[in-house]
């Protein structure tokens, strides 16, 4: 084939030119090219599926500019679903068509995989390809291709995912013949650490291959398509008889159809290191068949024999990923990166990380809760009878680093080397740092006017807080070096533990003070390698001070809940230095705190990228926050336990296990580990917050409004603590109390008026004060849309659109719900908007909403899709139908509004002793009508129905009892006009008079 731009000649399947590696015509690029080696087979040998649809910059099989499908047309600036503006299709595979594409909500360029219609409009295949997608997606590494979500819009199903720009290790391969030993060596290491990210969450690849590998013009290695092989193959779309996968890379066992573990894909693996040492396959039989029974048969021959070249460690472990028998193989990925690592050494470029001092713990929603930060308050006695059942080889050792003195006259240096200090200490499994934050508070307490912790000021505090060691510090400019010099402390007598000091320029400053916490480290007791200390290590790359010092004055602001102002400095942290993975999680912590919960998502998704910069223990906090924002519980318990196997003595997981059992809806259990965690950290304002939320959620108000009486104790202005405190005076039946509480948040700021206005509004509807609730709505809406808080301001209207349709003004309820689904698409307004709609009759809009949210990865809002499905067969006098919908949404989700339905469709079907039961579960559970999604936003107005349809139950059942369902619920909506329930329920009362 003649290359158009240089005239040379490349074989015919060359689908680059070999001289100059432009891109050739491709003969036909329908079907995917699947050869041994560089070189492709016959296309007579396709007859196994492997999905090789591929994207890239550089690789392109199809138009460039897209084209028409038999299921959909789109070229570049075609617009998917409102939301995915087309740029230019990247290629075609098994699955279907890969474009490029622009998210417009979350404005980045994604890939789009949209489904073939034989595919899509199978329902059964579809399920059991979503099931190996969210499996597939749980694993989060920089080296692994990330699956965002899989969606339908506009009748079209489609997979998105991160868009790599770069080319597919088959395309390098073909340009370049072979690849130089350690050039291969560094690509198949970071292959090695996908696989092992993949493997360690149960994830098998099976189609691993060139193909699906890329590479970006820095090197870095993206493996892509975990999980579509086993979808495919589950789904049973393959032709019969036809395997799974592609056959020049298949292991022996998969090429028997047998099944397979994460061995095959170190076979697989192996081929790919043999072709990247050789240029040539290790099985190179002519036809499939032949092929399979070589490599089931004969050993592959070592590749130094055809390269005398390649290392011998190299050749070695491609020898050992080929065994025939795979208990001669390796076992696990970590396996082959020990014996790589042997040979390559250590990357260049390997910096010291700092990371933040504060282990941060977050309780997520929109109507109150942000980090809460963990203390340890030498609680140790406490501590080790909560923690006899784990074996603990160091009695808890807590430090309190003090500010150190910047002697330099350089402010940079200011708030900005004790948290790398810290994170160096924090390497040791032993070590708890006492949070400076409380510390300034208390030194300011116990020394008035005392403008930073020094010495004197940290004595002070460890006297008062029993803390084991102080350590101080300071650093100097020296001419063209800096001069560091710590010292430890005893924090009781004062006498010096030890002192250190290190000399070296501005970019080895990190270096040095993670070389000095390591010395600490060793005086305190930690027996652990010298080398092993450095090397757990996290870095804010060590060359950019300045991004360190943003990040520090962004974390002091986030600490005091001043989240608005901590996010300019996060971004100008990640503007210094994009390598920051904790700056990522930062902001997106921040975000979720304001409601922000789409900056959020984004944040933490580029946090999880750089997750590879982290020490372990971070690493496992921020993998555990992320599940924990995307309501995977069960995950973050995972993790924490995980950690807590290593650091037995970190407060955060201690705390965020109470965040994860509250989300497993297991609220006593929230309660009890939470209030551990107060008693260990009484000082801790929003540990005491969450806590004063879990007891109105569980139940307990009266204890939730004494808990949030004491935060507002040492925060008047706390947003947060006004939360937890109406909510437990609204739980208490108080709400006069509940109302001052709500109107106090008002003037604090942007945040707490629109708390104010969804709180205030939720005390209007529950009481069946439709006109006030309106107002109330429509002045909140127009402020939050002053200030741009989309989300709040989608709440506010699919709560608008209730009060419209209890007016039964149908068309501004409709309306209103339009304008929600416009603004925001998290799972509670798509509910809320879905619920409205099903109400309203709109059968077509409600099920596309319901269908949205069941496409969806968690639980939760597929039981919410779910229950639109079953509103709709209620409203259209379907009862039986929206029973077995009701309790298919059981099964994803043990949540209060599933309780509430159930007992509607069994109150329809007649079955009014169900109804009953179902009613009385969400009276015991009356706490979880506080706030329905778990995300703190007020949604009390959904409780008063429960009676009323209590109260129909009961009368079904000739009892009694139903009068008193009916008076109770008369009573709440004694100040109620307008709510047409309050005349059907004075109508039942009569007949008991």
């Amino acid at each position: 084939m003649h290359c158009p731009h240089c005239g040379s000649t490349s074989p015919a399947n060359s689908e680059v030119c070999v001289k100059c590696g432009t891109r050739l015509p491709v003969r036909n690029p329908g079907i995917p090219a699947s050869g041994s080696g560089p070189a492709a087979a016959p296309a007579a040998e396709q007859t196994i599926m492997g999905d090789e649809t591929e994207y890239g910059q550089q690789r392109v099989r199809t138009h460039a500019e897209g084209g028409t499908t038999a299921y959909g047309e789109f070229r570049a600036g075609s617009l998917l679903g409102g939301r995915f503006e087309i740029l230019r299709q990247l290629g075609e595979g098994g699955m279907g068509r890969v474009f490029q594409a622009r998210d417009r909500e979350l404005d980045r360029v994604v890939a789009l995989k949209i489904i073939r219609p034989e595919l899509a409009q199978n329902a059964q295949t579809l399920q059991r390809f979503k099931q190996e997608l969210i499996l597939a997606r749980q694993v989060t590494h920089r080296h692994v291709i990330r699956i965002h979500d899989l969606g339908e819009a506009d009748g079209i199903k489609f997979i998105s995912m991160d868009f790599i720009e770069g080319q597919d290790l088959r395309s390098l391969l073909q340009a370049k013949g072979k690849f130089a030993p350690e050039e291969a060596g560094r690509i198949i290491e970071q292959v090695c650490e996908a696989l092992e990210a993949a493997h360690s969450e149960g994830v098998i690849h099976r189609d691993l291959k060139p193909q699906n590998i890329m590479v970006d013009p820095q090197g870095k290695v993206t493996v892509m398509d975990f999980g579509i092989a086993r979808g495919l193959e589950t789904a049973g779309v393959t032709q019969p008889g036809a395997l799974v996968g592609t056959p020049q890379y298949m292991s022996p066992e998969q090429a028997c159809g047998e099944t397979v573990d994460a061995r095959s894909d170190l076979f697989s693996l192996g081929i790919i290191l043999y072709e990247l040492l050789t240029g040539n396959s290790p099985f190179k039989a002519a036809t499939k068949t032949s092929s399979f029974f070589e490599r089931m048969t004969e050993r592959a021959r070592p590749p130094i024999e055809l390269v005398s070249e390649i290392p011998k460690p190299l050749s070695d472990i491609a020898v050992r990923c080929l065994e025939i028998d795979k208990a001669k193989r390796y076992g696990r990925a970590r396996e082959i990166l020990q014996d790589l690592g042997a040979w390559l050494g250590p990357r260049e470029g390997t910096r010291v990380i700092v990371a933040d001092n504060r282990s941060a713990r977050w309780k997520f929603g929109a109507g109150a809760i942000g980090v809460v930060i963990a203390v340890s308050a030498g609680a140790f006695i406490f501590r080790q009878k909560l923690l006899a059942s784990r074996p603990v080889t160091h009695k808890e050792v807590s430090v309190l680093v003090a500010d150190f003195s910047n002697n330099t006259a350089e402010s940079v240096f200011d708030e900005t080397l004790e948290p790398a200090f810290i994170i160096g200490l924090e390497g040791s499994p032993f070590i708890e740092s006492f949070p400076r934050s409380t510390a300034r508070k208390l030194a300011a307490q116990l020394r008035p006017g005392a403008a930073m912790v020094d010495e004197a000021a940290a004595r002070l505090v460890a006297t008062r807080e029993g803390i084991d060691v102080i350590v101080v510090g300071s650093i100097d400019k020296e001419r063209d070096e800096y001069a560091i010099r710590i010292k430890a402390v005893d924090g009781i007598t004062g006498n010096t533990i030890n002192s250190k000091d290190s000399r070296v320029s501005k970019q080895n400053v990190f270096s040095a003070v993670g070389k000095l916490a390591a010395g600490i480290r060793s005086v305190l007791g930690d027996t652990t390698p010298e080398s092993l200390k450095l090397s757990a290590q996290e870095t804010f790359t060590a060359d950019s001070v300045e991004a360190v010092h943003e990040y520090a004055e962004a974390q002091n602001l986030q600490w005091d809940g001043r989240w608005e102002e901590a996010l300019p400095h996060f971004e100008q942290a990640i503007k210094l230095d994009p390598n920051m993975g904790r700056a990522y999680a930062g902001y997106a912590v921040a975000s979720l705190n304001l409601g922000r919960h789409d900056d959020a998502a984004k944040y933490f998704q580029e946090a999880m990228t750089h997750i590879d910069r982290m020490t372990d223990r971070e690493k496992y906090r921020t993998r555990a926050s992320y599940y924990i924002m995307q309501r995977e519980p069960r995950k973050a318990i995972e993790e924490y336990e995980a950690l807590l196997k290593l650091y037995p003595y970190d407060d955060a997981a201690h705390s965020n296990l109470a965040i994860s059992h509250f989300y497993l809806r297991e609220m006593d259990k929230a309660v009890e580990v939470e209030r551990r965690d107060v008693e260990i950290n009484p000082r801790g304002l929003m540990q005491r917050t969450n806590l004063s939320l879990y007891e109105s959620y569980d139940g307990d108000f009266a204890n939730a409004v004494k808990d949030a009486q004491e935060v507002l104790k040492q925060n008047p202005k706390s947003v947060s603590g006004l939360g937890a405190l109406a909510m437990g005076w609204f739980g208490q039946g108080k709400i006069a109390e509940a109302t001052a509480a709500y109107e106090k948040m008002r003037p604090i700021s942007a945040r707490g008026a629109s708390s104010s206005a969804t709180g205030l509004a939720d005390i209007a509807l529950y009481e069946g004060r439709l006109k006030d609730a309106i107002e109330i709505l429509e002045r909140g809406i127009a402020n939050d849309q002053t200030n741009k808080n989309a989300e709040a301001s989608a709440l506010k209207l699919n709560y608008l659109a209730y009060a419209y349709l209890m007016q039964g003004d149908l068309l501004r309820a409709m309306a209103a719900t339009e304008r929600a689904r416009a603004l925001n698409r998290v799972p509670s307004t798509l509910y809320l908007a879905g619920r409205a709609e099903a109400a309203l009759g709109q059968s077509a809009k409600s099920m596309n909403l319901a269908s949205e949210l069941s496409s969806q990865l968690s639980a939760d809002p597929q039981a919410y899709g779910k229950l639109i499905q079953g509103e709709l067969a209620l409203k259209n006098g379907n009862a039986q139908e929206a029973l077995q919908i009701f309790q298919q949404a059981e099964k994803l989700a043990d949540a209060w509004l599933v309780h509430f339905d159930l007992g509607r469709a069994y109150l329809d079907s007649g079955a009014f002793s169900e109804a009953t039961s179902e009613f009385d579960a969400c009276m015991k559970r009356r706490g979880e009508a506080a706030a329905v999604f778990l995300d703190d936003v007020p949604s009390f107005y959904l409780y008063p129905p429960v009676l009323y349809y209590q109260g129909l139950a009961h009368e079904g059942l000739k009892n009694a009892r139903a009068a008193e369902y009916f008076k109770q619920f008369l009573a709440i909506k004694s100040k109620g006009a307008g709510d047409p329930m309050i005349t059907g329920a004075r109508r039942h009362l009569e007949n008991y008079h």
